[in-house]
């Protein structure tokens, strides 16, 4: 998993996609498209991302 990688992490008992914008040793910072919030910033483990 690199930056600029698509990912899908869960949410809301649903599965969205976004796009990694830093990953760190146990975490994942990726970046996702809401509806009413444009490029939002979300924090994961990198054991939930796929």
């Amino acid at each position: 998993m690199t930056k600029g990688d698509k990912v899908t992490f869960p949410f809301a008992k649903k599965t969205m996609e976004g796009i990694v914008e830093q990953v760190n040793q146990k975490t994942v910072y990726i970046k996702a498209d809401f509806p009413k919030d444009k490029g939002k910033l979300i924090r994961r483990k990198i054991k939930d991302v796929k």
